[in-house]
Parts: C-alpha cells; sequence; structure tokens
C-alpha cells in the first residue's frame, strides 16, 4: 500500500554498534520480491521436514486468573537471554540483543538483525556469537540460520554447557488489542529487564529491518522497549511467549515511540523449518497490491466494495502464467495514490480478501509448488484463475 510517513524505523539493538540498520520498503503486499541462502524450493509440502530436536518447550504456565509481572519475571527471566554477536565488517564491533530458549536441546530464538548485518549490499553474519545467562555465564552459540523476510534467527547452544530454563510458546492468533502483556530483555545492556503494557493493536503492517517486505501482522504495544531489546520475548498473562520483539517506530530517531513485536507463531513457522532444513521458504505469486475501499471503488466503477487491487503483475511470475491483470498509470484520490484498473481479488481458495494483507497472509500459508485459486473480477466479470506458486525472490525486480 503507497502512503508516506515521517516515522523512522529503529532496530532496538543497533544502539551499541553505533549505528542503525537501514530498511528499505516496498509498496507492495509484499509478495514480491531472488534467491538467498535461506530460501530452497521444496518438490512438495511433505519435503518440509520436522526436526529430531523439538524445539519448543513445555514449560509451565501461570495461573490465569491475573496478570502477575513478578510472578512472569521470577518464573520467565531465567530463560531470557543476552545475545551478543561480534563482526569483522565493516570493521570489528560488537551487537548485543536479547532472545529466549525455546527447548532443553538448547535452541534460542532471536531477531535476525541481532545476528547478520544487512546494511550493505552483501548480509554479513556475525563471526561469533555468545548469550549471557541471568546468573551472568556466558556461552559460545551457533547460528542455525536466519529468516530475513520476518527478521527472525535461530541459535543453538550445548545443552550441557549451562542449565537452560525454556520458556513456552504461545498461540498469536488469540491476541487481542487490551491484552496485558510483559517484555522481558537487557536494554542498553541492562540484562534481565521486565517491562509491562498492553497490546495497542494487531495486525499491523510493518518493514522488516532485514528485507525489502513487510511483515504484515506486528503486534503493537505500549509496553517500554529500547534498544537491546531486539529478540526478546514478549509475554502474555500466562507467560507464554506471544511475540519477539524487534523495533520501535520514532519520528525523533530515539528510544521513544511505538514499539512492535514479531508474532510468536510467525516466528514458530520460521523456527520449525530452520531448524529441520537451516533455510526458510515463502511461497511467491509476483503482484502488488492495493486496498480497495467503498468509497474508493465507487470512485473507480468496481462492481464490488472490497478486496485488493492489483497494482503491478511481475514479468514471468506465477501471477502472470495464471494470466493476472494489473492497472495501468497512478492516480490519486482522497490524498492517496492507486494504480487503476487492475483484477480485484475477492478470494484465494475460497477466503475472502478484504485488503492487501490478506492477500499475503493467504499466499504466505502455503510453499512453493502449491496451487491456489484466485478469485478475481475483472469489469463486469469474476473469475477463477489457478496460480502455481514460486519461491520468494529476495529483490522485487528479479522474477523466479
Amino acid at each position: 500500500m503507497r502512503r508516506n510517513s515521517s516515522y523512522v524505523v529503529v532496530a532496538l539493538a543497533a544502539a551499541l554498534v553505533g549505528g542503525l540498520v537501514a530498511v528499505l520498503t516496498v509498496q507492495a503486499a509484499g509478495l514480491t520480491g531472488g534467491d538467498t541462502s535461506t530460501v530452497y524450493v521444496p518438490t512438495s509440502a511433505s519435503d518440509l521436514r520436522t526436526s529430531r530436536d523439538e524445539p519448543i518447550s513445555r514449560a509451565r504456565l501461570l495461573p490465569a486468573n491475573r496478570f502477575d509481572p513478578a510472578g512472569i519475571y521470577a518464573a520467565r527471566s531465567p530463560g531470557v537471554v543476552t545475545v551478543f554477536a561480534v563482526y569483522d565488517e565493516p570493521d570489528d564491533h560488537e551487537s548485543q540483543g536479547s532472545g529466549f530458549i525455546t527447548s532443553p536441546a538448547g535452541y534460542i530464538l532471536t531477531s535476525a538483525h541481532v545476528v547478520i548485518d544487512t546494511s550493505t549490499s552483501k548480509t554479513v553474519e556475525a563471526r561469533n556469537l555468545y548469550v549471557g545467562f541471568k546468573d551472568r555465564d556466558r556461552i559460545g552459540a551457533t547460528l542455525v540460520g536466519w529468516d530475513v523476510y520476518d527478521d527472525v534467527a535461530l541459535l543453538k547452544v550445548d545443552p550441557s554447557a549451562h542449565a537452560l530454563a525454556p520458556v513456552p510458546l504461545g498461540d498469536s492468533s488469540r491476541v487481542r488489542a487490551g491484552d496485558p502483556v510483559a517484555a522481558m530483555g537487557s536494554p542498553f545492556g541492562n540484562e534481565d529487564s521486565i517491562t509491562t503494557g498492553v497490546v495497542s493493536a494487531i495486525r499491523r503492517p510493518i518493514a522488516s529491518l532485514t528485507s525489502v517486505y513487510k511483515v504484515v501482522d506486528a503486534i503493537q504495544i505500549d509496553a517500554p522497549i529500547t534498544h537491546g531489546n531486539s529478540g526478546g520475548p514478549l509475554f502474555d498473562a500466562r507467560g507464554r511467549v506471544i511475540g519477539i520483539n524487534a523495533q520501535i517506530r520514532t519520528e525523533t530517531g530515539g528510544a521513544e515511540g511505538v514499539g512492535f513485536a514479531i508474532p510468536i507463531n510467525a516466528a514458530r513457522r520460521s523456527m520449525t523449518q530452520l531448524a529441520a532444513n537451516g533455510r526458510v521458504v515463502y511461497a511467491y505469486l509476483g503482484v502488488t497490491t492495493e486496498d480497495l475501499t467503498p468509497t474508493l471503488a465507487r470512485h473507480l466503477h468496481y462492481r464490488v466494495l472490497r478486496g485488493a487491487i492489483v497494482g503491478e503483475v511481475r514479468g514471468g511470475s506465477p501471477a502472470a502464467k495464471a494470466g493476472v491483470h494489473g492497472g495501468k498509470g497512478d492516480e490519486s484520490f482522497n490524498g492517496q495514490s492507486v494504480t487503476p484498473g487492475g483484477d480485484v481479488i475477492v478470494a484465494i481458495d475460497g477466503q475472502p480478501v478484504q485488503t492487501a494483507d490478506d492477500v499475503v497472509r493467504m499466499v504466505g500459508a502455503n510453499v512453493p509448488g502449491q496451487t491456489i485459486t484466485l478469485t478475481i473480477v475483472r469489469g463486469d466479470e469474476r473469475k477463477s484463475l489457478q496460480a502455481k506458486l514460486g519461491a520468494r525472490p529476495d529483490a522485487p525486480d528479479t522474477n523466479p
């Protein structure tokens, strides 16, 4: 979707590096985009194996009748770690963020921008990784892999090197605005810190700090998070992780602003694939889309009031091969820029599409190689088109 913003997106771990990660955004539905070392194409959905080492904790939940920050801290802080990443390029420096233990096997989730640097044209992986525990002990860690699209990384430590206290993962699809939350991590290097607040909103589209694609389902929170909180857990009232604290949006470039967390359901998807294969796959359709609202629909003379207008179809993409039509030109209406004339996607596999972000979610629920049914409205006609999804490329101008 196209909109201008005066906001600055800040990587929470960046202050201790001495700079911010540059952020690229695309005015799209996040479905365009070249191969990286983290992307492979399975022959079928069954090729997505599960790990022999279960990466998810079965820790006991806290009582459901009240929100008890002290109880959450006591029960979960042993499972929250500080992540130290040492880089060679562009010069020797150390980045510091947060993470949390998800399994007795030694798996640790954190933010990708804590352990890789994407501020240049080449992704730079940290030379050495260490994790610090609540007792101030520190051990080495290995990088299993990362997902640049959802800004998630998976580390692993030797479970015999230090006692581990895994934290349980929740279900971010059940999160609602107003839910109480507790954020834990190491803001400005102050380890074992907790802040509390509420969920301000869900399904917020934000720019990824490690990719040109949007994260469409971020959790917005008012619990204070600052530099160094990146990769730390966001807990619900029962002590379950519902998100990974990722970034703040600010007009000043400082720590004050609006906080966002990557939903744990998205991180769980990344973690499962990384643990099994060391890489993550995302499906690719090859379109840019914009919201169709009732007022805009009447202005553009569409016969439907809600859906996703197709602005552009990438040449050679699955959408192009399926016969999806994009729009032409650029028009301003009610202060918004729109590309008129394209097909309107109103359903995918029979599920209604209300917004451009719905297309991202629905396509992302599949894997490369699967075929989906697109229901589109073109003029007076309603059509069903079959699209065989590809693997999401890294750059929006690169065709699959």
